[in-house]
C-alpha cells in the first residue's frame, strides 16, 4: 500500500438446541467451536481459528445500475481441530443460505462474524467444502486511520480493495494475512463493462442475455486483503515481458495517459525487479487504474495493483516491489507491516540508484537531515515510533513503517556490504516465496544469511524508541 482496502436445515427445536450445545455422538468426533478471531495484535477479531483455507471459488454477479451484488462463495478448507462450528468474517451483505459438505448448515450473524454449524462435526484433518449464497449492496469500511476500503463504487462501476479488513465486505472468508489460499473469481457484468481480478483471465464469454462472464484464476497462494474485483468501462492492454511474464492492465476512461506514462515501463520494471529480488513470483503482472479520487491510496492487489488515477514512476515501482515483499512473502500479523512497506520503499531508492537518480545512501542521509531536495518526503516524522512496533492499528501504514523501515534495510547494507546484503534480499524472497513471515523470522534470517551480529541495528533502528543518532 502507498499513502502518497441457503436455506436452513429444518429440525425440531429440541434437536436444534442439542446441536448447539453438544458435539455429535456415535461414529463422529466430539468437536468444539473454532475461535472467532486470531488475536492479531491490532485486529484481534480478524481471521478465525480451527481451520485453514486452501481455495476460494467466488461467483459474483454485479450490475452497476443498481449496485446489487449477488455472490456464491465456495470455500475449501482443512480442519485443524475437530469442529462443531466455525466462523467466517463477513460484513454487511445478506446471507441467503449455507451448506457444509453439501448438507444444509445452521448459521447466525453477530457483527462481522458468520458462525456456521455443520450438520455433522468435522474431524481434525478433514477437508471440507462450505458454500455461502449472499446478496445486497456492499458497503465500504473505514480503517482505523480514516481511509476507506472494501467494495467502493466508482462513476461507472466498482472496485474492491481489502487492506486490512475490507475483503469481508464482498465475500466471506478467513480474513487474516496468515491464511493464504488459491482463488478462482468469476464475475458477471453487463455487456460493455470489463471485470478485472487477480491472476490470469481464463475465459471471457459473451452471453445471450446481454451480460459478459469473466473467469480469473490465481493458483499461487494469496492473502485475502490482496484479492480484488474491478468493474468498469476500462481500456485493457496486454503483453508479455522478455522473460515471459504476462501483462494485463486496465485503465479507466480519462486516465488514458497512465498507459503511456510510467506504466509503459512496467515490463522493464518487472525485469529489473527480477534481477534485484529474484524471479517474479506470479504468472502475470499489470495494473488497474481507477478514476482519480476514487481512493486516497494505491494498493498492491496481487499481480495487479490498484492505482487512483495515473501513477508516478516511484509509485509503480513501490507497488511492483510488493509483489515480492508483501504478496509473495506475506506478513504473519499486521504488526509485521514494515516488512511490506520498508522493502517497497527501499525498492524505490534502489530503482533511483540504478537509473541515474539519488543513491540509496543519499536517500538515507536525506531523511536523517530532512533534505527535501533529495527526497520530497524527507521531512516527515520517520522516527515517531519503531517500525516493528506501531503504537496502534491506525499506525500500521504511518511514515515510520515506510521510511524508517527502509532505513533499517539500508543500515543492514551498511553493516554487511553490498554482496551480502543483496544475497540476503534475494534469499529472503526465494526462501519464503508464497509463505508468511514475521519480524522475528527476518531478524534471525538476516543474521544467519550474512553471518553478522546485527543486534545493534535491531535495538536502535528496528525497535528503538529514540530517534537513531
Amino acid at each position: 500500500m502507498e499513502l502518497r482496502a441457503l436455506s436452513r436445515l429444518a429440525a425440531p427445536a429440541v434437536a436444534a438446541l442439542l446441536a448447539l450445545t453438544t458435539g455429535c455422538t456415535g461414529d463422529t468426533v466430539q468437536g468444539r467451536p473454532g475461535a472467532s478471531g486470531l488475536r492479531d495484535p491490532y485486529f484481534p477479531r480478524a481471521g478465525n481459528g480451527g481451520y485453514q483455507v486452501d481455495h476460494y471459488a467466488l461467483d459474483l454477479d454485479y450490475d452497476p445500475a443498481d449496485g446489487q451484488l449477488h455472490g456464491t462463495a465456495v470455500i475449501t478448507a482443512r480442519a485443524e481441530q475437530a469442529l462443531s462450528s466455525f466462523n467466517l468474517d463477513f460484513s454487511g451483505l445478506n446471507v441467503e443460505g449455507v451448506t457444509v459438505q453439501g448438507e444444509g448448515a445452521r448459521y447466525n450473524r453477530t457483527g462481522n462474524e458468520l458462525t456456521v454449524r455443520p450438520a455433522e462435526d468435522l474431524e481434525k484433518g478433514e477437508v471440507f467444502r462450505t458454500e455461502v449464497d449472499y446478496s445486497g449492496k456492499p458497503k465500504p469500511l473505514a480503517d482505523p486511520d480514516g481511509s476507506k476500503e472494501g467494495w467502493i463504487t466508482t462513476e461507472d462501476g466498482a472496485v474492491a480493495v481489502g487492506e486490512p479488513l475490507g475483503s469481508m465486505t464482498w465475500f466471506p472468508g478467513n480474513h487474516h494475512p496468515s491464511d493464504k489460499a488459491a482463488y478462482d473469481i468469476t464475475i458477471t457484468v453487463p455487456r460493455g463493462y470489463e471485470a478485472v481480478s487477480n491472476g490470469e483471465l481464463r475465459s471471457r464469454v459473451e452471453g445471450t442475455d446481454g451480460r459478459t462472464v469473466f473467469a480469473w484464476h490465481s493458483p499461487e497462494p494469496m492473502a485475502s486483503y490482496l484479492a480484488t474485483a474491478a468493474i468498469g468501462r476500462y481500456k485493457v492492454t496486454t503483453g508479455r515481458t522478455p522473460s515471459g511474464v504476462g501483462l494485463y492492465s486496465a485503465v479507466a476512461p480519462g486516465e488514458d495517459a497512465a498507459g503511456g506514462g510510467p506504466l509503459g515501463r512496467l515490463s522493464e520494471m518487472v525485469e529489473w525487479g527480477s534481477g534485484r529480488f529474484g524471479p517474479y513470483p506470479f504468472a502475470s503482472a499489470g495494473a488497474i487504474v481507477v478514476p482519480a479520487g476514487t481512493l486516497g491510496y494505491a494498493l498492491e492487489t496481487q499481480g495487479r495493483p490498484v492505482y487512483p488515477g495515473a501513477p508516478s514512476e516511484e509509485l509503480v515501482v513501490h507497488e511492483l516491489a510488493h509483489q515480492w515483499f508483501g504478496d509473495s512473502v506475506s506478513p504473519k500479523s499486521w504488526k509485521d507491516m514494515w516488512l511490506n512497506e520498508g522493502f517497497a520503499t527501499y525498492a524505490e531508492w534502489l530503482w533511483a540508484e540504478d537509473h541515474g537518480g539519488p543513491t540509496a545512501q543519499e536517500h538515507f542521509e536525506a531523511f536523517r537531515t530532512g533534505d527535501t531536495d533529495v527526497d520530497q518526503d524527507a521531512d516527515v516524522d520517520w522516527a515517531a515510533f519503531p517500525p516493528a512496533d506501531p503504537p496502534g492499528a491506525q499506525d500500521i501504514s504511518a511514515d515510520p513503517v515506510y521510511y524508517r523501515g527502509a532505513m533499517v534495510l539500508h543500515r543492514i547494507r551498511q553493516e554487511v556490504g553490498d554482496e551480502k546484503f543483496f544475497a540476503l534480499v534475494r534469499g529472503w524472497a526465494e526462501d519464503h516465496r508464497h509463505k508468511n513471515a514475521s519480524t522475528a523470522d527476518f531478524t534471525a534470517y538476516a543474521e544467519e544469511k550474512t553471518g553478522r551480529d546485527l543486534k545493534k541495528v535491531w535495538d536502535v533502528w528496528l525497535y528503538g524508541r529514540a530517534r537513531p543518532a
